[in-house]
């Protein structure tokens, strides 16, 4: 039976990533170490913002937001000193399953994330510690429904390059990041459990982020 188009396509796409894959797996380990110094901005594409809070003591419920922005200048020489800034749209909150009708705005609207009045939460690197080979603590100033706290991320670095010729031509990297916040020191209080109960939506905040960055291009020489 011949094959439709699309499986063709299909099969022809996965024999060329069989042939290149390993090349350049082994290419990007290489070149891990020759990152170039300068501006990095966030590859939305490959890239998610995932937070979760108890419900109840039942479970932990999760959503997301679908539209971030997220720029890094970066020395490899010298990762201590690089800075970091984040501006997340709010009102792009994304829920993992169809809610009840009027829960979507229910938690943009005052009581919760309060969208209307603040539209952006921002994030502004102070301090990055180095704590291991690829590790870090990044410690910065969390602006939320209109109140800034310090809130730390604990980083690692997965891996980078300084660009594929032809395929990738621009240094990318990776990262992943956890942290956690209290949402009752950004006004928001509402649902919080009594003391001593688990029945409400919990105050601390756990947040995942998942990230990749673009940065400068290859050198022409290295390009060709």
């Amino acid at each position: 039976m011949p094959l439709s188009p699309g499986l063709r396509f299909l099969s022809v796409l996965c024999g060329v990533a069989a042939v290149l894959l390993p090349s350049l797996a082994a290419n990007a380990g290489d070149a891990a170490t020759a990152l170039p110094a300068g501006s990095y901005k966030i590859d939305k594409f490959h890239s998610t913002l995932i937070f979760r809070a108890n419900h109840l003591g039942f479970s932990y419920y999760s959503a997301s937001f679908a539209d971030f922005d997220a720029a890094l200048e970066l020395d490899p020489a010298d990762p201590a000193n690089a800075s970091l800034s984040v501006d997340i749209n709010v009102a792009s909150l994304h829920l993992t399953a169809t809610p009840p009708d009027g829960f979507r705005d229910m938690l943009l609207g005052p009581d919760w994330l309060n969208a209307g009045d603040h539209p952006k939460i921002t994030y502004r690197s102070t301090s990055i510690e180095l704590t291991g080979a690829e590790t870090a603590v990044v410690t910065g100033d969390l602006s939320f429904r209109g109140e800034t706290r310090p809130v730390e991320l604990d980083v690692r670095f997965n891996g980078g390059y300084p660009g594929l010729a032809v395929y990738d031509p621009q240094a990318r990297i990776g990262f992943s990041a956890t942290g956690t916040l209290r949402r009752s020191d950004f006004g928001m209080s509402y649902g919080l459990p009594p003391e001593g109960s688990n029945l409400g939506v919990g105050d601390d905040v756990e947040f995942v982020i998942e990230t990749e960055f673009s940065g400068p291009p290859l050198k022409e020489a290295e390009a060709q």
